[in-house]
């Protein structure tokens, strides 16, 4: 194995109504909101080591998951496991002898903070991140 999987590092969940969801992780279950980028859709809350995000299906991000959560749509965008060591190449042939694609790099922001990750799928379709470390 190429890699050890740390844990979950973060979870995109779809949301109808933004105030409302805000104000169920928030509110009910102590989630405070670490981070948010309206513009783009997105609401970032800290789930002790782990984020959840919360994207409006209304906004850019959201579009992008097809129908809003329901019988005909889905909820959960994608999950990402965080993952140590972080080696492209070497990941590329881990995930290529099992005949899975993998994504491009890209440094995205997680529960630890800016890294890089990549995205690949399971045999159901369900996207998984692959989060690396932060950098510094």
């Amino acid at each position: 194995m190429t890699f050890q999987v740390l844990g979950l590092d973060h979870v995109v969940l779809r949301v109808r109504d933004i105030d409302r969801a805000l104000a169920f992780y928030r509110d009910v279950l102590g989630c405070a909101l670490e981070r948010s980028l309206e513009d783009f859709g997105l609401y970032q809350l800290r789930a002790g080591r782990s984020l959840i995000d919360l994207v409006p299906v209304e906004s850019e991000l959201g579009r992008m998951g097809g129908a809003p959560p329901g019988s005909d749509g889905r909820n959960v965008d994608h999950f990402a496991l965080a993952i140590v060591p972080f080696d492209p190449e070497a990941l590329r042939a881990h995930l290529e002898a099992h005949g899975i694609a993998m994504g491009e790099v890209a440094r995205r922001y997680g529960a630890e903070g800016q890294g890089p990750s990549i995205y690949i799928e399971d045999p159901d379709g369900n996207t998984v991140e692959l989060k690396g470390p932060p950098e510094g």
